[in-house]
């Protein structure tokens, strides 16, 4: 999935977030809508394509779902590391360092993974979003340590108050470096299924 512009919005409620997903796309012809529910009772709504139409589709979703609106972005621009993750690609961790950014909102970790690969030379090795996290956001860098620190100084201040941890760890250990480019989930190593 390549894309110019995204507009992402997360709810704290099921209803008013597919009413504003609804309005979204009524309103504007953004290239691709794609929502759904996340941990804890969330709803997320993605809208991508070029900037004026997702623009104008993010504008009358906030308005639309504004009382249960919990955090939102519009981005012009989107490095196209964000749109890979968000389209599904998983890179290898195979930098000097891992960078670790971990937020309690959705957009906030979009957002601060795109400020950390437009300020630093790095590669998102991975960006979750919700599942499986409790509504949080996580981005993982890697490259340089320096280049590395500097993209997780950077997407921190991106985080502001929605900042949960960040780190930077040098040399990870290839055990761990397997199970990071694994899901991410504890369970896949099982198998286990959700109930």
């Amino acid at each position: 999935m390549e894309f110019p512009a995204l507009a992402l919005l997360q709810f704290t409620g099921i209803a008013p977030g597919i009413e504003a997903g609804d309005a979204m796309v009524k309103h504007a012809p953004v290239a691709q809508i794609i929502s759904g529910t996340v941990q804890p009772g969330n709803y997320i709504v993605l809208a991508v394509g070029e900037v004026a139409p997702v623009e104008e589709a993010f504008k009358v979703g906030c308005e639309m779902g504004a009382r249960a609106l919990r955090d939102c972005l519009f981005l012009p621009n989107v490095h196209p590391g964000v749109a890979a993750a968000l389209s599904g690609d998983r890179l290898p961790a195979s930098g000097d360092a891992l960078g670790i950014i971990e937020t309690e909102l959705i957009p906030t970790a979009v957002r601060a993974a795109d400020a950390g690969l437009k300020g630093a030379d790095v590669t998102l090795v991975k960006l979750r979003l919700g599942d499986g996290l409790g509504g949080k956001g996580l981005a993982l860098f890697t490259g340089l340590v320096s280049d590395v620190e500097a993209a997780v100084a950077i997407s921190s201040a991106e985080s502001g108050s929605h900042l949960l941890y960040q780190r930077v760890i040098a040399q990870l250990h290839d055990e761990m470096r397997a199970n990071i480019e694994q899901s991410g989930r504890f369970g896949d190593h099982f198998n286990w299924r959700p109930a």
